[in-house]
């Protein structure tokens, strides 16, 4: 089984960016919002356009744990938001589903997400991806653990660095050169 990875090159990120809005506004700013804010691909998709509009934080309950949770949305976001939502009514789906009056549904988030990752040459890309991006860089930029950890509501320290694929990447960079 592959281990869904976050993505960690920069330009790959910008890469996705740009075949997605080539496909769509709405599966761009998919990978846009899941990338800023770390939420699980299940509570983005049911967010409606009065959830984000207008708004300097994005508050839910967290479809997995029940757990209220309250997040920022960065003054970028926000202005993306604005600009995404313009045209839409309060009470639509941030990501409506192109066949029917619903959201898009998980499968087919999976989807353009796993296409437009093949399509730059990204393998073992989930609907996870977005949330472990955020969080590995995230981690990159502030390296404190504790913090991501309650951002992303897990039980441990040790969860979140296996999560954002951060042990792994660590002890690989300290055998790369260890020799005995």
């Amino acid at each position: 089984m592959k281990v869904v990875e976050p993505i960690r090159d920069k330009y790959m990120i910008e890469r996705m960016k740009r075949v997605l809005k080539q496909q769509s506004e709405r599966n761009w700013f998919l990978f846009v919002m899941g990338i800023n804010t770390g939420l699980r691909i299940s509570d983005l998709l049911k967010l409606r356009v009065r959830d984000v509009r207008h708004k300097t934080h994005i508050e839910l309950k967290e479809e997995k744990t029940k757990k209220l949770k309250r997040f920022l949305i960065n003054f970028e976001l926000r202005k993306t938001i604005e600009e995404y939502t313009a045209c839409m009514e309060d009470g639509e789906y941030l990501f409506p589903s192109k066949k029917t009056d619903g959201s898009l549904k998980r499968i087919q988030a999976y989807k353009i997400l796993k296409n437009a990752a093949e399509s730059v040459g990204l393998e073992n890309i989930g609907s996870h991806t977005c949330r472990k991006t955020f969080g590995y860089w995230h981690y990159q930029m502030y390296q404190d653990i504790a913090l991501l950890q309650n951002i992303l509501n897990h039980s441990h320290p040790s969860i979140t660095l296996k999560y954002i694929g951060i042990n792994q990447e660590m002890m690989d960079k300290s055998l790369e050169s260890f020799s005995l």
